[in-house]
């Protein structure tokens, strides 16, 4: 067992668990942040999609040992962050949102491409999306969101 600080969400948080803990586990059993979705457990899915440092990445594969000092974003968060705002309503409006179950990782990798600098033409974003599946057939809803965003 080891004890881990970070940032969460802008708070300087500790956890003591064992060093191999996944930060998906973290955040959803000692924090009770559940935005981020348990889907493949292997990095593929995009379902528990959260920023470390500012870069998107899966929860999945972030293990505790890996946190000591770094900073990481969850949908809690970003919901609430205006930066945020365009994206949901791209996806509102362009009727991405089914289920809801990959909701949060879409927000979060569409957030960070659509804050990117120099911002990404929409064949780069779609291609950068591709790490974020959605098993309700939302594609044509998000393609949508993406030419509109980018």
């Amino acid at each position: 067992m080891t004890q881990v600080h970070f940032e969460l969400n802008g708070s300087a948080v500790a956890v003591r668990c064992v060093v191999e803990r996944r930060l998906l586990s973290i955040l959803r059993e000692d924090f009770g942040l559940v935005g981020a979705k348990p889907g493949c457990e292997i990095g593929r899915c995009g379902a528990c999609m959260v920023w470390l440092d500012g870069e998107p990445a899966n929860a999945c594969l972030v293990m505790a040992w890996q946190l000591e000092g770094r900073r990481v974003t969850t949908i809690e968060a970003m919901a609430a962050d205006e930066a945020s705002a365009p994206v949901r309503d791209a996806l509102a409006r362009c009727g991405a949102v089914q289920c809801g179950y990959c909701s949060a990782g879409m927000v979060m990798t569409m957030t960070y491409l659509h804050q990117r600098i120099p911002r990404p033409d929409a064949l780069e974003a779609s291609e950068l999306m591709c790490g974020n599946l959605c098993r309700c057939t939302g594609y044509g809803g998000v393609s949508r969101a993406l030419n509109e965003l980018f």
